[in-house]
């Protein structure tokens, strides 16, 4: 990540998403980075307007009006650095979520290596992959043309070589790139990404510098062995603004309001993660975030400082929401409903949404449809990213999710849920924990912002990692193992304050709830039964741990891994509703 530190106290943070465009004011108050206010504006991208600056306007004159803060100077542009008479800030930063996917074609020497490699690299951020070119699929140079001219794709990852590798077969496969934007009109050229053997960097700047607006990024397949994607990702930051100023106005404007930093949101997000993983290094589990929104599903894991994130634009639940069906089936999503409806109705309702997603759920219908279909792309995007995490990462077996510590979630389907035990369960549900984790909700969706901020004042992200902002829903246990249902698999006694005590006998098939009050520092005493393993060492082994209280107190979630659901539709909506009631209690 390039960063540039600025003397900044009164920072604005910009969030262009799908649905809303937030304009959020940050000031130094006794020392200390605190959230002012924020205004909050139907994003402005789409017809009659047809630019995302207006929306940013009104929500920073809606700002002004909360805050009583001047930020537009004389010449109606925000004013940064402030003006002497105060009017406007010390620095901006921005995230974008808005907009189609951007179409890449990627292209390596082998299918399984190079070109995958570019492949994972353009998930990473809002991208689709729509065609893959290598040494392999045994296409000419005039196939591989005719293929990127009926594509028109916005940009071209070329990735191949390991450093010091082979270099006339990258050649080869750049000719056809080369071609594409020789006969292409200026404007419908696609942007080109190198990612490859640096050693052929000026060979490449010369087969298309003059024919392409060309980028040059580190290698992301150094050696056959190891992929690296982050330290490219700024390099793809740059051409993702690139390709959203053609395609929208007035992003052109915001990018330069923040001295060209403006980030996607999930590159942003990732930030975010991977910074609170550096703190949690010591526990070896790394740190794990989910948001859901209306232009994808972002899963990022952060590892010692490490990022590997996952951006699905087509588990979104906005325009590309039909997408998922391709992924799943209307069962699939039925499964996670408590309402009673036909798949004629949850696939009428799928399709409304993708025409209007800025609609907001009418009832309780409703609101379990957009429940059941957030709880659906999470459990695909995280199926789908744990095959990209490493093999030594601790976990109770390959097939479950691996240990983090903490899980944080953000996205309004979260957020905005009537009760924090809806998004919890949402979590529990697609998620799946094992072991002992901590599932925290970025309560006012600022993970993002705060991610961008990073990158101009580090110290507004780390003193935003509190409570104030990242709300602790609760620590959970998920015991695993096999017993007959309704066995007893778990003893818990739970020691907090002056001489308070809980004790609990866990049965294989429930789910229980320990009330600790928020903020209140316990000790959790684990004995597992029938060689449960939950998370302390191995199968049947238990101990001690410290825990604090969250909003819903300490879960422990004896459903089954993978979960049980019952076959019986009826049956199972009545089990979500039992479940949803523990919580609440």
């Amino acid at each position: 990540m390039s960063t540039t530190l600025v003397n900044a106290d009164l920072i604005l943070a910009l969030d262009i998403g799908t649905i809303s465009t937030r304009a959020i004011l940050f000031d130094v108050v006794e020392g200390r980075y605190r959230f002012l206010g924020a205004g909050t504006i139907p994003t402005t991208a789409n017809a009659p307007i047809g630019d995302i600056s207006e929306g940013v306007r009104l929500a920073l004159d809606q700002l002004q009006d909360i805050t009583g803060r001047s930020l537009i100077g004389p010449d109606g542009q925000l004013a940064i650095p402030a003006l002497p008479d105060g009017t406007g800030v010390d620095a901006c930063v921005a995230t974008i979520s808005v907009g189609p996917p951007i179409r890449v074609v990627a292209i390596g020497l082998l299918e399984n290596i190079s070109a995958e490699s570019a492949r994972n690299l353009a998930t990473t951020t809002y991208a689709e992959v729509i065609e893959t070119l290598s040494l392999n699929d045994k296409r000419k140079t005039a196939a591989r043309l005719d293929t990127l001219l009926s594509l028109r794709p916005d940009l071209v990852v070329i990735a191949g070589g390991v450093e010091g590798g082979a270099s006339e077969s990258v050649i080869d496969l750049l000719e056809a790139v080369g071609l594409a934007c020789y006969v292409l009109p200026k404007e419908q050229r696609p942007e080109v990404l190198y990612a490859g053997n640096s050693a052929l960097v000026k060979t490449v700047k010369d087969h298309l510098g003059g024919l392409a607006s060309l980028h040059i990024a580190p290698n992301v397949r150094p050696s056959l062995d190891i992929e690296q994607l982050t330290p490219s990702q700024p390099a793809f930051s740059q051409v993702f603004r690139q390709v959203r100023a053609r395609q929208m106005r007035g992003v052109a404007e915001i990018d330069r309001w923040t001295g060209n930093r403006l980030t996607p949101s999930a590159t942003a997000f990732g930030r975010t993660i991977r910074f609170i993983s550096k703190e949690y290094a010591h526990t070896r589990k790394g740190v794990l975030g989910v948001d859901v929104g209306a232009s994808a599903t972002t899963i990022a894991a952060g590892l010692a400082g490490e990022l590997i994130p996952s951006v699905y634009t087509q588990l979104g639940l906005g325009q590309n929401l039909p997408q998922m069906l391709n992924l799943c089936s209307l069962d699939d999503i039925q499964r996670w409903l408590t309402v009673e409806i036909s798949n004629q109705e949850l696939q009428d309702y799928i399709y409304n949404k993708a025409a209007f997603p800025n609609s907001l759920p009418a009832g309780p219908v409703e609101l379990a449809i957009e429940q059941a279909l957030a709880c659906q792309a999470v459990t695909l995007a995280v199926r789908q990213a744990m095959q990209t995490y490493p093999a030594e990462l601790p976990r109770t077996s390959p097939d479950f999710l691996p240990w983090f510590e903490p899980i944080i979630a953000t996205g309004s389907v979260f957020t905005r849920a009537p009760s924090r035990a809806q998004a919890l369960l949402m979590l529990l549900n697609a998620l799946q924990p094992t072991g002992i984790t901590t599932l925290a909700l970025d309560r006012n969706n600022l993970a993002g912002v705060l991610g961008a901020a990073a990158a101009v004042a580090p110290l507004l992200t780390i003193q935003s990692l509190d409570s104030t902002n990242f709300l602790n829903l609760c620590t959970v246990i998920s015991p695993v193992g096999h017993a007959p249902m309704g066995a007893p698999v778990l003893r818990i006694r739970l020691s907090f304050g002056e001489n308070h005590e809980a004790n609990l006998e866990v049965k294989n098939g429930s789910l229980e709830v320990i009330k600790l009050p928020a903020g209140q520092t316990g000790t959790l005493y684990l004995t597992p039964l029938h060689r449960f393993d939950v998370g302390l060492g191995g199968a049947g082994r238990g101990g001690s741990l410290k825990v604090i209280g969250g909003a819903l107190g300490v879960v422990i979630d004896a459903r089954g891994r993978p979960l049980r659901l019952s076959a019986d539709p009826r049956r199972r909506r009545e089990q979500h509703k039992k479940w949803l009631a523990t919580l609440e209690s």
